[in-house]
């Protein structure tokens, strides 16, 4: 049976219900494969920042040589003090490309990424509802000015609609804006998230891995949508939750029977323990 040394996981949607909590079933499932000696590392659209109450949880919150994949792979952060090891964002001029486009979209709002934090432009109520269980620290622009970003960092621009044809339109006009030019995928069913090109979950995982000395047929993956395909596509095993799109579930060579609720747990149990 291959021993699998690396645990990679999207979170919301494949780890973590619709309202941001995660099973006792996947708890101990992580904690156990932990103990036997795989790392697990989360591997997020989102900040590092927001996962360290989950950290807590896992029994991983500052320990060192464990790690979190955050903004679909723009940085690699070790968790003993947050200590950021690699990144790779968008440039200013992406960022900005991008913003122009989305905020042009009155029913959209936009988030920008710096490294440590989160900007919303024109919120919506059912996003800040969504973020509020995550854990997710923000705040509010009241400026279409991203000339303030100038000197920052900028990980990933996203906007959010749950409106999936108002999404592929933005999608498409972005992407016809920068040639094709940038890495493009959706998230929970509301959200098109734009990352410089070559930045991708997969990419990420593979230059984790190999700083380990572990190999790409030595790690599993789990996921449940189109941020998580270059992430699916990259490893030895590809394992999507029984939620996870029909894109997503072409890629893997194991469907959870369960759900986010215990599909992480199932995949462990049958993979790991």
């Amino acid at each position: 049976m291959q021993m699998y040394k690396l645990i990679v996981s999207d979170l919301d949607e494949t780890l973590l219900g619709r309202d941001g909590q995660i099973s006792q079933d996947n708890i101990e499932a992580i904690k156990a494969a932990s103990k036997k000696g795989a790392k697990f590392v989360p591997n997020t659209g989102r900040s590092f920042t927001s996962v360290q109450v989950l950290l807590k949880k896992l029994g991983l919150f500052q320990e060192s040589n464990e790690f979190v994949i955050s903004y679909n792979g723009g940085a690699i952060v070790e968790n003993k003090d947050n200590q950021i090891l690699q990144t790779n964002e968008m440039t200013y001029e992406e960022g900005k490309g991008v913003f122009d486009i989305t905020s042009r979209y009155p029913e959209n709002d936009t988030h920008v990424y710096t490294v440590d934090k989160l900007y919303i432009y024109n919120p919506r109520k059912e996003d800040l509802a969504y973020l509020e269980p995550r854990h997710v620290k923000y705040e509010i622009m009241d400026t279409d000015d991203f000339s303030i970003f100038k000197h920052d960092k900028i990980m990933k621009v996203i906007t959010m609609n749950p409106d999936q044809n108002v999404q592929h339109q933005v999608h498409d006009e972005v992407m016809a804006a920068f040639d094709n030019k940038l890495n493009a995928s959706y998230s929970s069913g509301m959200y098109a998230e734009f990352n410089h090109l070559g930045t991708d979950k997969g990419t990420a995982t593979l230059e984790l891995a190999k700083s380990l000395g572990i190999k790409k047929d030595e790690i599993l993956a789990l996921g449940d949508n189109s941020n998580d395909l270059p992430m699916l596509r990259k490893v030895g095993m590809p394992v999507v939750v029984a939620n996870g799109t029909n894109e997503a579930k072409d890629l893997a060579k194991y469907v959870t029977k369960n759900n986010y609720r215990t599909g992480v747990a199932e995949a462990i149990h049958k993979f790991v323990l």
